[in-house]
């Protein structure tokens, strides 16, 4: 009997160890599937319905690996990736919303010099695609090419990017790429191809005449700089961004940038006239209906951007020393010091020039201080829209954005006279741990 019990335990115990080293494996096979190589697109999953049949083709891997030799082989990437990675190469995504100061800001790293590449809004294309496509963006499907595609694009593969611009690019040219000009990588000389004669590209560099974008040679000059930066107001939530996190080819830092909510609603306004009709007749005369859907989308605005910044405070393992929370009033008033922080968060040099740009554009005068202009007198941006925002219309974004402005640290206004107070400060005191 007691021979019997033995060999039962013993069996058991076996069972245990074989299930464990399954787990171990299909853990360790899910991590490492990232693996995949410049200019071979990664499969958005998902997607594949949705995407025009001429895109480009995706690999996948063959499932008569054995998982055994499967992980072999990605640990091996692994190793060789490790050390690309320990070499010093950052991957930076600035997160925000619209009306945010997210341009104003991006400038920081776009004015870093030689040793970044910049790019500006390239989520713009997926975005517009998968709204054309669906007839409204699906947010599951929307997440899941956002995240592919940033993912490419730190590996500075265009393939994917490309399958999303309309219209499609031929052998990887287009004049079409949303908003060139405002990265200078894609305007410096070695991305400079010849002007076409009647060709007209839409947005086109303003340092320089150049031609076309040819994507190869945008991909070509970004693998040879030292660092990488993306800048998006379209990624919804952070947690969807976590393989990014995971993948050992990148080592990407967040960085979440948040305004008032009352600040953001009344830039909108101005900034967005069409789309802020309701918004603009209530402020006129009318009270405004709780349950209108313009108001729910403000709440689920707030409410998305609350629950990533809540994610990214509490640190979990795979955002910890990877994600930084920084207010745009604070940027506004402390610019340089807020940059300093910034730059000492990610890990690259504060350089002179960015130095420089950043005293010239928190100065500027009323003349250059656009709606849409990076040069503005950063700290008369904080409390301007607390003028042009009806005390009606505060309490509504208090109501249904409460939570959101209290965890960032901004004051509710009880009366119109509160509002304009100037004497008041609106913005507490607060720090916002991100190592």
């Amino acid at each position: 009997m007691r021979i019997k019990y033995t060999i039962s335990l013993v069996f058991f115990g076996a069972l245990v160890i074989i299930e464990m080293e399954n787990n171990i494996i299909s853990r360790v096979s899910d991590k490492l599937a990232l693996k995949q190589t410049p200019q071979t697109p990664l499969q958005p999953s998902g997607l594949s319905h949705i995407l025009p049949k001429h895109n480009a083709s995706f690999t996948k891997l063959s499932k008569t690996n054995s998982a055994f030799s499967l992980i072999k082989r990605r640990l091996e990437n692994y190793s060789q990736h490790k050390e690309v990675v320990t070499r010093g190469r950052k991957h930076i995504l600035l997160l925000a919303t619209t009306r945010t100061g997210s341009s104003f800001v991006g400038e920081f790293f776009n004015q870093q010099g030689d040793n970044m590449f910049f790019l500006f809004e390239p989520l713009w294309h997926v975005e517009k695609m998968l709204t054309l496509e669906t007839g409204g963006t699906n947010a599951t499907a929307a997440a899941k090419a956002y995240r592919d595609v940033l993912q490419q694009l730190f590996l500075c593969d265009f393939s994917l990017l490309e399958s999303f611009i309309e219209p499609l690019p031929v052998n990887h040219i287009t004049t079409g790429l949303f908003r060139r000009e405002s990265s200078s990588s894609l305007c410096q000389e070695s991305v400079c191809s010849p002007v076409i004669k009647g060709v007209f590209e839409r947005y086109r560099c303003r340092t320089r005449r150049c031609g076309p974008l040819n994507l190869t040679m945008a991909s070509e000059s970004c693998l040879q700089k030292e660092h990488r930066a993306i800048k998006s107001v379209r990624v919804r939530q952070l947690e969807n961004l976590r393989p990014l996190a995971e993948d050992p080819r990148l080592d990407v830092k967040f960085i979440q940038l948040v305004r008032d909510p009352r600040a953001v609603l009344a830039s909108r306004m101005v900034a967005f006239a069409a789309k802020y009709k309701n918004w603009k007749q209530w402020a006129i005369d009318g009270e405004v209906p709780i349950d209108d859907d313009e108001v729910r989308k403000l709440k689920w605005n707030c409410d998305n951007i609350r629950l990533s910044a809540e994610i990214g405070l509490r640190q979990p393992a795979w955002l910890r020393r990877r994600y930084m929370l920084v207010r745009y009033e604070d940027i506004a008033r402390f610019p340089m010091r807020k940059a300093t922080e910034m730059y000492r968060f990610v890990g690259i040099p504060f350089t002179p020039q960015v130095k420089s740009w950043i005293l010239k554009n928190t100065q500027a005068s009323k003349e250059t201080s656009g709606v849409y202009s990076t040069q503005k007198n950063s700290s008369e941006q904080v409390e301007k829209w607390r003028f042009s925002l009806p005390f009606k219309i505060a309490r509504v974004v208090q109501k249904v954005c409460g939570p959101t402005l209290k965890l960032f640290g901004y004051k509710f206004v009880s009366s119109e006279e509160m509002l304009t107070d100037k004497s008041i400060s609106l913005i507490e005191d607060k720090v916002f741990n991100f190592v």
